[in-house]
């Protein structure tokens, strides 16, 4: 179909006129709704109570989701929203990593509010086009596009042919589609994903951003929790948008000056510093495999193993002669980090697009340790052209990874067979199955369908079907809150179990990655110190989410001087620079420790919210043991001088002559009272109950002893003060 007969595809619904107004020390002090379903579109008023107690980002998402749901809404119901919020720094271009859209709606994986963040242009063009924030909401009859035109000042809602087109082509077309000319096209920015997201629970959103250079779309993912599931539901195809003339003053700060010094600070660090210290610029996140590798920190064949002899072939060394060098890749302007590296002219040899040549946006670190080591794949291409395919069928590629090596575990030890996969052999290593059982997924056909429900269901489901012990699967499916697992193994380190079990969405590392302060320098050897380190990175890192920052810059590159510091992991001068950003552009006059109180309002409001929901207390932050300690015999015994180890020197427990199945019983009952004294100690810090459950006390403190919550706490607590 030609770009003229696709327009003509096209069918307008509604079309909104509205003035373009101006943003005010980063507000605009208006967001946008549009209901799908009865073409409603309006502006709403950004409130004092908004700002004071939400900030903005995945503040104004939560805010929004709870006015918008009830305790008994579904994830597929149609007053459930997505509400995607840049906050309040969001868009600048003197600090690099200020980019950052931040998605909030119920996950289908989680049945709780999932919060997920995206690069690319469209958070800072939704605010530069007059909105703080937009909701989506209701399910429309038909699939729509939305048109948010930044220059014209007007919206629009179109029906367009009910297909499901796959992002890398999506995105192009519409990209060109609603661009005037080759020079406009880098003034839109698309959101949307692919065929996939119709047929499983694990759906992502694609965030455009258009490369001058490599004259094409890039692509950057709101990926966790099934996002793009709840866009597909709703009839939704994409969301597209439009701005022109970006610069550094769009925000309207109040000190254009410190802005401007403390970005030029940072840009001379990564300029100085990048190439000795992560390597960020030369191939990004994926810099750190063979590092884990190293420490025994890699997940291996479904978390078993924390290392393997052929990683070498993974290594970051190896994907950086794969990626497209001396290009500038940051996903938003003036991002001098650049790591949103990207194989170009990559062909492919497998799947609907078989032999075309495409560019690949990665692969990042999750993707190389997912779709590699953990399913047992060492081949570089392999995991390039599936970390594709997870992007354009709109895929999380952390979720698919991890619920594919457990599926291959399961296969392995006979819960699965050819017959009840449909033919396909999914041990570990068996990169032929692991393409055909993403492109099943894409088509909701075959074994594909059943494995896109996610490791909570699928447990539940083999357990009923096939028999399987529901203990085992429990162990082994590295699921939590109904969320998968991201790429790292905790099992030796208790903070990182933490950080991974006693989050509000479920594990997923951008709320504490602890590993090397607690398991390599032992900078946090009580429960006390761990706790208070699982109370200020969680909600030092939720800040990046409200403000609409990306996380790297803070701590990926640091100051020559910072090991010299009272706090070096905190890397102060770069928390100065966060604050005095913050300052710079709200003229609000913030420390460090409002700084956190900022964090905590959200981040507690959140717990609540996921309490009003029927979860998040105690019960729902335990753990698979496999993030824990070993699951089986193979699993001890691969580290047997480790084990016995600590039996000896931790609990005084001899060793000698006893059977591995007897000493793995002892170390678990050890290693799971240790991480519920963790959990008290977590839970006595953060101010909630042995329950989970914030304290009125705490709220109080907080300023956010809002009726509505209080109403919530009050059936959770035995007694109210």
């Amino acid at each position: 179909m030609t770009m003229e007969n696709n327009k003509i595809s096209h069918k307008l619904l509604k079309k909104y006129n509205y003035d373009l107004g101006v943003i005010d020390k980063g507000y605009t002090n208006r967001t946008l709704y549009i209901n799908v379903f009865n073409h409603d579109i309006k502006e709403k008023p950004v409130t004092q109570l908004m700002k004071d107690k939400f900030i903005g980002g995945k503040g104004f998402g939560l805010y929004y989701l709870w006015q918008a749901v009830t305790e008994s809404t579904q994830w597929n119901d149609p007053e459930n929203e997505i509400v995607i919020s840049s906050g309040p720094i969001g868009g600048i271009t003197q600090y690099p990593g200020s980019g950052k859209s931040l998605v909030v709606t119920l996950s289908p994986l989680t049945k709780m509010p999932m919060d997920s963040n995206a690069g690319g242009y469209f958070g800072p063009y939704l605010k530069f086009a007059g909105f703080d924030a937009l909701e989506l909401q209701g399910k429309a009859d038909k699939d729509v596009i939305i048109f948010i035109d930044g220059i014209k000042g007007t919206i629009s809602i179109e029906e367009v042919p009910d297909e499901d087109i796959d992002t890398h082509i999506l995105g192009e077309q519409l990209t060109e589609m609603y661009a005037d000319n080759e020079e406009d096209k880098r003034n839109i920015a698309v959101i949307s994903t692919g065929s996939a997201a119709r047929h499983t629970n694990i759906g992502l959103l694609n965030f455009t951003f258009y490369d001058t250079r490599r004259k094409g779309i890039r692509l950057k993912q709101a990926g966790r929790g099934g996002i793009g599931t709840v866009f597909r539901d709703k009839h939704i195809k994409a969301v597209v948008i439009k701005v022109a003339g970006v610069k550094g003053n769009l925000n309207h700060p109040v000190d254009q000056l410190t802005l401007n010094k403390t970005g030029i600070k940072l840009h001379k660090e990564i300029h100085d510093l990048d190439n000795s210290q992560n390597r960020m610029r030369q191939i990004g996140t994926a810099n750190i495999i063979e590092v884990m590798d190293q420490y025994d920190l890699l997940p291996t064949h479904n978390y078993k193993y924390g290392s393997h002899k052929d990683t070498s072939k993974i290594s970051s060394h190896v994907f950086t002669a794969k990626v497209t060098q001396n290009s500038p890749d940051g996903c938003w302007f003036g991002c001098s980090l650049a790591c949103a590296k990207a194989a170009d002219h990559f062909e492919l040899k497998t799947g609907p697009y078989k032999g075309q040549k495409v560019s690949i946006d990665g692969p990042e670190y999750e993707n190389a340790a997912g779709l590699g080591s953990n399913c047992g794949i060492f081949d570089p291409d392999a995991i390039l052209e599936l970390n594709f395919y997870c992007d354009t069928y709109g895929i999380d590629t952390i979720s698919y990874a991890t619920l594919t090596a457990f599926v291959m575990e399961c296969y392995e030890n006979g819960i699965l067979n050819k017959e009840r996969t449909g033919g396909l052999e999914l041990t570990f290593g068996n990169t032929e199955a692991s393409f055909e059982l993403i492109h099943q997924m894409s088509k909701g056909v075959g074994f594909g369908k059943i494995a896109g429900m996610g490791i909570r269901k699928m447990k539940e489901y083999f357990a009923k079907e096939y028999g399987a012990d529901p203990q085992f699967l429990f162990d082994i499916g590295m699921e939590q809150k109904g969320l998968e697992f991201s790429e790292y193994l905790p099992k030796e380190s208790l903070a990182q179990q933490g950080g991974y079990g006693l989050t509000n969405k479920g594990p997923q590392h951008d709320e504490a990655w602890l590993i090397f302060m607690d398991m390599v320098n032992n900078q946090i050897p009580t429960f006390e110190d761990k706790a208070e380190a699982l109370h200020y990175y969680p909600m030092f890192r939720t800040w990046f989410g409200l403000m609409g920052f990306c996380k790297l810059p803070w701590n990926d590159i640091a100051p020559a001087d910072n090991k010299f510091t009272d706090e070096p992991a905190k890397i102060p001068e770069h928390v100065q620079n966060y604050i005095g950003l913050f300052n710079a552009v709200t003229g609000k006059a913030i420390d460090k420790y409002e700084l956190i109180r900022q964090s905590e309002r959200v981040y507690n409001f959140q717990r609540i919210f996921n309490i009003r929901m029927g979860y998040g207390k105690r019960i729902h932050d335990k753990l698979p043991y496999r993030a824990m300690g070993p699951v089986t015999v193979e699993e001890y015994e691969s580290r047997q001088g480790r084990y016995d180890k600590q039996l000896t020197e931790l609990l005084g427990y001899d060793t000698t002559g006893k059977a591995t199945v007897e000493k793995i019983k002892v170390l678990r009952e050890y290693r799971e009272d240790q991480y519920e004294k963790l959990t008290d100690a977590v839970y006595k810090r953060r101010g909630w109950t042995m329950d989970g459950v914030p304290m009125v006390e705490k709220l109080q403190e907080l300023g956010m002893d809002l009726t509505e919550l209080l109403e919530v706490v009050k059936k959770h607590v035995p007694v109210i003060k």
